[in-house]
């Protein structure tokens, strides 16, 4: 299931997208009240953006301003919304987008290519360990997908390990859609249980929230970690409720694959201009086909590469490497430059690592400070310090650690809206 697109060349998928935005520039011109000021504050015309490059000549569209002006973001009435999702709120106030009939349907296409790319198909039963209540647009979106396939799906929804294996056991599910340090938690289940976990049936994961791979794109030590225990393939996938589209895996695993029928995608520097190719910088989405609530040149604030070289799989489309970090939780610490999921990789290197938050704060002169708080049975001097070595052989600069009951740091990794864990605290102002 490859989109024709998809497998185009590069030539033939920049004038499909050319079209494609022109298209949004005159819906959004004449049915978006935020769009219609910044066209008027900037005396941009219609017929100003023909290219891709000519996108250049548009503002980005920030978070902040989607937060602050959210309504005037919307280009249909509220009547016509079937459904509202919020974004996790992670790095501020949650975001409202409304969802119409037509975007549902969008949301449907967009599940089904990703999840075929990643393998699954029609004969495959999804077992999905992720929430589809709070709010949460990829549970829907899953779930919509897996129905659009043909596949059958089991919506068990968040934790209970037992529950889990319960339904594994009973349903024999041939993928499981989850977060990656879960299936940690799956496999020790399995062990104190005796459960044969390499008969179970399941054959892969459809993996969200957390990366599995390192820049090069051979597997990060969570992913190691899981691998070895359990024979199952592991399919990263990252998306954004913003963009209500996502970047997934094929059977090649070098990379989340564009979806050019559904988004541009530009990668910036601090200056919003494009990083040369291979360099990293922030991604930047221009949604196509959205009815309710298209976004024009919007800031994800995430850090990433893009790979253009043609893939094995057949398609052409650029791909996106793992996430490098969050722009707004970038770390300059005692000179060097930190991203959360680089210390992530590090604390998995140590079994007795139960559980951790990285609490980032400013000291009195105004620089960074990085705190892990660590859960551990077995935590002494030893393992402290064997942490800090760890830390100074591979990012150059050791972090205070600071040893917590294991309640204390799962309560701080719960996020405000509950719909995944979160690693990180910012308490910079």
């Amino acid at each position: 299931m490859i989109p024709e697109i998809e497998k185009a060349s590069s030539e033939k998928i920049k004038a499909f997208q050319e079209e494609k935005l022109q298209e949004l520039i005159a819906y959004i011109a004449e049915k978006s009240p935020y769009y219609k000021r910044v066209f008027k504050e900037h005396d941009i015309k219609v017929s100003d953006i023909r290219t891709l490059e000519d996108l250049a000549k548009l503002p980005v569209t920030t978070k902040e301003e989607l937060q602050h002006y959210n309504d005037d973001f919307l280009c249909v009435p509220k009547s016509q919304i079937i459904d509202f999702v919020t974004t996790s709120g992670t790095l501020g106030d949650p975001v409202i987008l409304g969802q119409t009939d037509k975007d549902l349907d969008r949301l449907a296409h967009n599940e089904a290519i990703s999840l075929a790319c990643s393998g699954v198909g029609e004969n495959d039963i999804i077992q999905m360990t992720t929430t589809m209540d709070r709010r949460f647009m990829a549970g829907l979106a899953y779930f919509l997908g897996v129905r659009k396939l043909g596949a059958g799906i089991i919506r068990v929804g968040a934790g209970i390990p037992e529950l889990q294996w319960d339904t594994i056991l009973k349903f024999r599910p041939t993928y499981l859609i989850v977060v990656p340090s879960f299936l940690l938690k799956l496999i020790q289940y399995a062990e104190t249980h005796g459960i044969d976990i390499n008969t179970s049936g399941v054959k892969g994961a459809i993996c969200i929230g957390e990366s599995l791979r390192n820049q090069d794109f051979s597997l990060n030590v969570l992913a190691d970690k899981i691998k070895s225990k359990w024979n199952i393939e592991l399919y990263s996938t990252y998306a954004s409720t913003e963009m209500s589209t996502a970047f997934a895996e094929c059977s090649e695993q070098r990379g989340g694959h564009h979806h050019p029928e559904l988004i541009v995608a530009e990668i910036l520097d601090d200056n919003d201009q494009a990083v040369a190719d291979g360099q990293e910088g922030e991604l930047t989405i221009t949604t196509l086909g959205v009815e309710a609530m298209p976004l024009l040149r919007f800031k994800t604030g995430d850090i990433v590469v893009a790979h253009t070289s043609p893939c094995a799989c057949g398609r052409n489309t650029m791909r996106l490497g793992p996430v490098i970090g969050r722009k707004k939780q970038m770390i300059k610490y005692k000179g060097t430059t930190l991203y959360p999921p680089a210390m992530d990789n590090l604390l998995n290197d140590f079994e007795e690592v139960e559980g951790y938050v990285f609490e980032i704060y400013q000291n009195e002169i105004g620089t960074d400070e990085i705190l892990i708080k660590i859960a551990s049975s077995s935590a002494d001097h030893k393992l402290m310090q064997a942490i800090k070595d760890h830390f100074r052989s591979k990012l150059r600069v050791s972090p205070n650690i600071e040893i917590c009951p294991n309640e204390e740091i799962q309560k701080l990794r719960m996020s405000k809206l509950g719909r995944k864990p979160i690693s990180v605290i910012d308490k910079r102002q």
